[in-house]
C-alpha cells in the first residue's frame, strides 16, 4: 500500500464514517490515538457544521484523521413516485404525529461548499461516497496535501475511481451496513451485490490502487482474510457503531445484538437509496413499495426516523447495521482497536505458521 497511507496510522484499521450523528469527532479521536484512522462523516451536515467537528477533532487529537463527502445526486427520482410513497407513509405520519419532510430539500448536501472549506483547511485523508469526483478536484485536494479515497461496489467502478485520479479505492462488499456506495443507483441490480473477499480478489486483478475492504467486518481475523485477499487495510463501521464513543442513538446500539433483530437486509424504505439495516416494522412494511429517489425519500423520512428515534422505538428507526452485527462488542473505541489488533495479529501469526503447499505436503 502506498505509504502516503500507511504511514498515517499504525494498524490497519479504519473506522468508517457513519452519517447521522454517529461518527462524532470523540470516535474518531479515540481510533486515531489508538493507532488507527478516524474518520468524520460530513454527509447531511452544512459546510460549517462539517468544519466545527473538524476543529473539534483536532482539539481531541493530533493525529492523522479523516473526512468523507457524498457526491451530488443526479435528479432522475420519479416525482409521481415520491407523491404515491408520501401518501402510503400518511399513517406513519400521523403514528408519530409529525409532518413528513419536504423531498426537494436538496440534491448536492453542499458539495461545493464543503470542498471548498476542506481546501482552505486541508486534512490528512478525504474520502467519497456515492460516485467518483472529477481529475480536477481529486488533483486540487492531492495538491493541498490530502490523500483520496473513493467508494466502489463492482471491479468496474474501482476503474472508474483509477482513471479519475483517487489515491486508493475503498471496496465495499454486499455485507456493508449502511449504504451501499454505488456509483450510479440503478434498481435493475438490486440483490446483485458482491461480497467482500470475492469483490477484493476481483478489484485486485483489475486496478493497481491501493485498496481498503469494507463490508461486515468484526473481527481482526476477519481483517487477516481481507488483507490476505490484496486488501491493504479494513474499513469498519458496524463495530464500532456499538462503541461507547459512537454518537449512534442508545435504542440502535441496544438492537445490535438484541435477539428480536435476527437478520439485515438492503432496504430502500429509509432513503430510496439501497442501505442495509436490521429489519424492523417500518422495513417490513413499506421497503417493498419505496421508490429508488434518493434523496428524496431521505428528506420525506427524517421527521420520521428522528421521532422514533426521540421516543425510543427500534421498530421506525432506520437501524443501519452490516451482516456482523451480532459479534458487536460494547468497548471504549481505543480499546476496540487494540482488541483488533491482537486478534489480527494472532491471525497473521497463525497463518504463516501454516505449511506451505497445505496439509498433504
Amino acid at each position: 500500500m502506498s505509504s502516503a497511507l500507511t504511514d498515517l496510522f499504525p494498524h490497519p484499521i479504519v473506522q468508517a464514517p457513519m452519517a447521522g450523528g454517529v461518527s462524532v469527532p470523540q470516535l474518531a479521536a479515540a481510533v486515531a490515538e489508538a493507532g488507527g484512522l478516524g474518520f468524520l462523516a460530513a454527509g447531511y451536515k452544512t459546510a460549517d457544521g462539517m468544519y466545527q467537528e473538524i476543529k473539534q477533532l483536532r482539539g481531541l487529537t493530533g493525529r492523522p484523521f479523516g473526512v468523507n463527502l457524498f457526491m451530488p445526486q443526479p435528479e432522475y427520482a420519479d416525482a409521481a413516485a415520491v407523491d404515491v410513497y408520501a401518501h402510503q407513509l400518511a399513517g406513519e405520519a400521523a403514528w408519530y404525529e409529525t409532518e413528513l419532510g419536504d423531498p426537494d430539500s436538496g440534491r448536492d448536501d453542499g458539495y461545493d461548499a464543503k470542498l471548498a472549506v476542506l481546501l482552505d483547511n486541508p486534512v490528512p485523508v478525504v474520502s467519497f461516497h456515492f460516485g467518483v469526483p472529477s481529475g480536477e478536484v481529486l488533483e486540487s485536494l492531492r495538491r493541498a496535501g490530502m490523500f483520496t479515497l473513493v467508494t466502489a461496489t463492482t471491479p468496474d467502478e474501482a476503474l472508474a475511481v483509477q482513471r479519475a485520479g483517487a489515491d486508493a479505492v475503498i471496496v465495499q462488499g454486499v455485507e456493508a451496513g449502511g449504504h451501499q456506495g454505488t456509483h450510479r443507483d440503478n434498481p435493475e441490480t438490486d440483490g446483485t451485490g458482491i461480497g467482500l473477499l470475492s469483490l477484493v480478489a476481483q478489484v485486485r486483478e483489475t486496478v493497481s490502487l491501493p485498496l481498503v475492504a469494507a463490508g461486515g467486518i468484526m473481527r481482526g481475523s476477519q481483517i487477516a482474510a481481507a488483507l490476505a485477499a490484496g486488501a491493504s487495510a479494513a474499513q469498519l463501521g458496524t463495530a464500532f457503531l456499538a462503541t461507547q464513543e459512537s454518537g449512534a442513538n442508545a435504542v440502535h446500539k441496544q438492537a445490535l445484538t438484541n435477539p428480536l433483530f435476527v437478520r439485515t437486509e438492503l432496504t430502500r424504505a429509509f432513503s430510496g437509496r439501497p442501505a442495509r439495516g436490521l429489519v424492523n416494522r417500518f422495513m417490513r412494511e413499506h421497503g417493498p413499495y419505496a421508490p429508488a429517489a434518493y434523496p428524496e425519500i431521505h428528506h420525506l423520512t427524517s421527521p420520521l426516523r428522528k421521532k422514533a428515534a426521540s421516543s425510543g422505538e427500534p421498530q421506525g428507526m432506520a437501524l443501519w447495521a452490516g451482516q456482523g452485527h451480532r459479534m458487536a462488542r460494547d468497548l471504549p473505541a481505543g480499546q476496540l482497536v487494540e482488541v483488533l489488533a491482537a486478534e489480527l495479529a494472532a491471525a497473521s501469526t497463525a497463518l504463516s505458521a501454516f505449511p506451505q503447499g497445505g496439509a498433504g505436503r
